[in-house]
């Protein structure tokens, strides 16, 4: 496969919607915006090119199903405990040095991957992993939310959020074909040396700190306390955990299901786990502008229900296109519901001044519905059938939006 002939075409559309979709940042912002951006592709594709590959390194080390989903779920539990923490110092003392940390970590996380022997060593890494990760993304979203104008949060959370689904959609298949060319340590060097390229970026482009305050607050942040208390945050939480649930299932099990019961490639496999991803990634922008200007909350309902289906398609599969349907039916979902979760997110934290901790509780979610997700699909695989996971996966995403409906009252 010439990977070079799949990469240029993506780079090129990435780059001339990301010029297009920066119209509706301010002039002022627009560096910060584009920096924040590329940032997050770059170290989120180095995290896509080894994260699909460690079920089946896992496994080939004699881990069953529950170390496999304990290597996962270490992960969402760093975070869970963090998220909030990180979160809200960053809304006092500012957003650059916790992305500075975080990337740091990423770079020695990835490197301690290539001198791991045990099942006990992963899980110890993953969990450092974790507590990087907390200091990156919500911090991130929370500086993108802040320099977005005010009834245009759909289309720049979709643009942003084109970041991570390109870089997760692009990394998954980039890994698998490290790993048929070269080996596992190549995928973990190359998590190395991209997550580098991102610190260098965030300490040479990013602005100081003191320049970080670039709209003065008009009165204090909301208690942490009075955030977690917002019902209609809390229908967030629930839709964005169910979500997740899916994507935990999807990202741990999946690669090791179609290896299993398909003894499909590692670039087959890649191929399966990025094209869900790619599809919700290209329907951010467009679902973006949607979600400015029409129902935000059936947006989330609809794609909720989406990805419902796309969980439920693999159980039945008999082929790698079955498979291959499954996951492009979730991305959907993905596609239609993400923009606007984050839009409302972003208007959530836009008024209660905690931006910070708002997309803090929202990626405490996220973390969650990874280790939930796994945990589930782990104890399926031990105890039942691997492919009971993925209708399991369903009927919680289906519980998801009706509890958000339910929740979410504006």
């Amino acid at each position: 496969m010439d990977f070079y002939a799949i990469k240029e075409p993506v780079f090129r559309a990435a780059a001339s919607i990301l010029a297009t979709g920066l119209r509706a940042i301010p002039s002022a912002h627009k560096g910060i915006f584009v920096t924040l951006f590329f940032i997050v592709f770059i170290t989120v594709t180095g995290v896509g090119i080894v994260v699909p590959l460690l079920p089946v390194y896992a496994h080939d080390l004699g881990a069953a199903g529950i170390y496999v989903a304990m290597i996962f779920g270490s992960f969402s539990l760093s975070r869970t405990f963090l998220l909030p923490v990180f979160g809200r110092l960053s809304d006092h003392r500012g957003r650059k040095p916790f992305i500075m940390a975080g990337l740091a970590s990423y770079v020695l996380v990835s490197l301690a991957f290539v001198w791991s022997e045990s099942m006990d060593t992963l899980i110890v890494i993953r969990f450092i992993q974790g507590a990087g990760s907390a200091m990156i993304m919500p911090v991130v979203q929370a500086y993108v939310g802040e320099i977005t104008p005010e009834g245009t949060e759909g289309y720049a959370m979709g643009l942003f959020n084109l970041s991570m689904f390109l870089s997760l959609s692009i990394g998954p298949l980039l890994g698998g074909v490290v790993q048929d060319l070269w080996s596992m340590n190549g995928a973990f060097y190359c998590m190395a040396g991209l997550s580098l390229t991102g610190l260098l970026v965030c300490v040479i482009f990013l602005p100081p700190l003191s320049r970080e305050r670039l709209h003065p607050r008009q009165r204090k942040p909301m208690p942490l306390g009075l955030v977690i208390r917002d019902w209609e945050l809390a229908g967030l939480v629930v839709f964005r955990y169910a979500y997740t649930a899916g994507i935990g299932i999807i990202w741990c099990f999946m690669p090791l299901y179609a290896d299993q019961t398909f003894g499909f490639s590692g670039t087959r496999i890649g191929l399966l786990v990025m094209l869900g991803v790619f599809v919700s990634g290209v329907l951010q922008l467009p679902m973006g502008w949607v979600a400015d200007r029409f129902s935000k909350k059936a947006m989330i309902v609809t794609g909720g229900l989406f990805s419902a289906m796309g969980m439920v398609i693999p159980y039945w599969a008999t082929s790698f296109a079955d498979l291959l349907m499954g996951v492009a039916v979730f991305g959907i979902g993905g596609g239609i519901s993400m923009p606007a979760i984050t839009a409302l997110a972003v208007i959530k934290g836009d008024d209660k001044q905690a931006m910070g901790s708002v997309m803090a509780i929202l990626t405490v979610a996220h973390s969650m519905g990874m280790f939930t997700g796994s945990a589930m699909a782990g104890l399926a695989m031990d105890f039942f059938a691997l492919s009971w996971a993925f209708p399991c996966g369903g009927l919680i995403l289906v519980s998801g939006s009706a509890a958000f409906v339910l929740l979410y009252r504006r």
